[in-house]
C-alpha cells in the first residue's frame, strides 16, 4: 500500500495530514527518507521521527472531549494568524498524544469537539455512513413554523447540496420574541449546514452550542476545558462500531 495510506491504518493521522509529515523529512521507510505515495511492502520498516509505526501495533485510540469556544478555528495552523485550538491552555500538556480533531465546529460556533490520536478513528466517526447524531442548541433571530420544520425533517436542497432530514425542536415559547432557541439533531456535518438551513427559512443563527456527539455528552465541561474518554468507553464505542460494519 501507499505510505500515506499505510501511515492512516497505523492512527498517525488522515492522508492528508501524513502526507505533511513526509514532506517535513520526519518519515523514513527502510532508513531512506520518503516520499507520501512510495510503496510500503511486507518486510518493510517505516518509522516516524525514528520511532517504527505499524498497523498491527497500534494501541487503543485515546478520544478526548472539548469545548470549543467562539472565535477559535479547528486547524493546526491559520495563514491569517487567528488563534487555533492547539494553541488552547487544555492541549498544552506536554503528556498528550498528538492529537487530530473530528470534525469542525466553525470560528463563531462553540461546544463539544472530539479529539483523538487515532487517524482511522477519526475518519469512521466523521464519515456520513456512520450517521452519528450531533445534537445542537442553537438561537435564532426569527422562528420557523411548523412547516418548515416538517420540510427539515424530511430533507432540503439549497443551491444544489442536499440537506438530509434533521430534527428541530423549539425550546420554550418564543411567541412575541425576537429570537427563538431550537433542539437541532443532525446525522451528517456539512459546513456550516445549521446556518444555512436556518438561512433558508429567514432565521439568522446568533449562537450555536453543540452539545453531543453519537454518545458523548458536553456535560459540566466549561468553555476551554478538555477531559479524556475511559479507555473502557473507547473500547465500547470500537467495539460498536465495528459490529455495524466499521474498518478499524
Amino acid at each position: 500500500m501507499r505510505l500515506n495510506v499505510y501511515l492512516q491504518k497505523a492512527g498517525i493521522g488522515s492522508r492528508r495530514e501524513a502526507e505533511r509529515m513526509v514532506a517535513e523529512n520526519r518519515v523514513a521507510v527502510n532508513g531512506q527518507l520518503a516520499t507520501a505515495t512510495v510503496p510500503v511492502n511486507e518486510g518493510d520498516v517505516v518509522t516516524l521521527d525514528g520511532q517504527p509505526v505499524a498497523p498491527e501495533t497500534r494501541g487503543l485510540a485515546r478520544l478526548f472531549v472539548l469545548h470549543k469556544p467562539v472565535d477559535i478555528i479547528c486547524t493546526t495552523r491559520d495563514s491569517e494568524g487567528r488563534r487555533t485550538i492547539f494553541e488552547m491552555r487544555a492541549l498544552q500538556d506536554k503528556n498528550l498524544p498528538r492529537l487530530m480533531n473530528v470534525g469542525r465546529l466553525d470560528i463563531n460556533s462553540e461546544g463539544l469537539l472530539l479529539l483523538t490520536d487515532d487517524g482511522p478513528l477519526a475518519q469512521v466517526l466523521m464519515h456520513p455512513d456512520t450517521a452519528l447524531s450531533r445534537v445542537y442548541r442553537v438561537r435564532v433571530h426569527g422562528h420557523l413554523s411548523a412547516r418548515d420544520i416538517a420540510q427539515l425533517a424530511r430533507g432540503v436542497e439549497i443551491d444544489g447540496i442536499y440537506y438530509r432530514g434533521a430534527e428541530f425542536d423549539e425550546e420554550g415559547d418564543s411567541f412575541g420574541k425576537a429570537n427563538s432557541w431550537y433542539r437541532v439533531v443532525l446525522y451528517e456535518g456539512k459546513n456550516r449546514e445549521i446556518r444555512k438551513l436556518m438561512e433558508h427559512f429567514g432565521c439568522k443563527v446568533n449562537r450555536l452550542i453543540r452539545v453531543q456527539y453519537g454518545r458523548f455528552t458536553l456535560g459540566d465541561l466549561q468553555a476551554g476545558e478538555m477531559r479524556e474518554i475511559p479507555p473502557s468507553e473507547v473500547r465500547a464505542l470500537i467495539d460498536d462500531l465495528i459490529a455495524h460494519g466499521a474498518k478499524l
